[in-house]
């Protein structure tokens, strides 16, 4: 493998918006990622249901029909 063609690869931490943080590996450039959505806050793994709406979809279709 060359080295001078591949990636750097090192440790980051992810940080949710819900407050959970690990670690991992990754080529993204800085050491630390930040997300949305994890597994501890997602619909799927928590049972829970959240809504998430980073582009005022829910508020445009509230006002359409007249809530």
């Amino acid at each position: 493998m060359k080295k001078e063609i591949q990636p750097d690869y090192h440790e980051v931490t992810v940080t949710c918006a819900c407050g959970n943080t690990f670690q991992t590996r990754s080529t993204v450039k800085g050491d630390q990622i930040k997300v949305d959505i994890c597994n501890k806050c997602h619909p799927f793994f928590s049972g829970k249901q959240k809504i998430v709406d980073s582009s005022g979809r829910v508020e445009k279709f509230n006002k359409k029909i007249g809530r």
